[in-house]
């Protein structure tokens, strides 16, 4: 009898889901995605992870949780997924590259002596 009832259950859910009567838990509380998702500008290039270490060490640069938060901030609920520091028209930049809730990925660029995400 309790192995029926689990199948009738298990058969229900699958019709259910796949009629599209219920959306995922992601779908129903996913906030609409920000506006300012756009590609970034092409970077020269980036620093090696012994040369990102230096920058950070001599206070050249945020140091890269710095630029995590910022990003974090600015895409809410998103995984930072890697974070390089780059050369931009002259400058530093964190490079950071985000998974949003809807399996998008986006990339974030981070000043990264004032940690201020740009676009902003």
């Amino acid at each position: 009898m309790h192995h029926a009832l689990a199948m009738l259950l298990a058969v229900s859910a699958v019709a259910v889901i796949a009629t599209g009567a219920v959306g995922t838990l992601a779908e129903e509380t996913e906030a609409p995605a920000p506006a300012k998702a756009q590609p970034v500008a092409r970077v020269e290039s980036c620093l090696s992870p012994a040369d990102m270490r230096e920058s950070v060490a001599e206070k050249r640069v945020i140091a890269p949780i710095a630029a995590i938060r910022a990003a974090r901030q600015a895409y809410p609920r998103s995984e930072i997924q890697r974070a390089s520091l780059c050369r931009h028209e002259d400058a530093l930049v964190y490079v950071l590259t985000a998974l949003r809730r809807d399996g998008q990925f986006v990339q974030v660029m981070v000043d990264a002596q004032s940690g201020q995400v740009h676009g902003q």
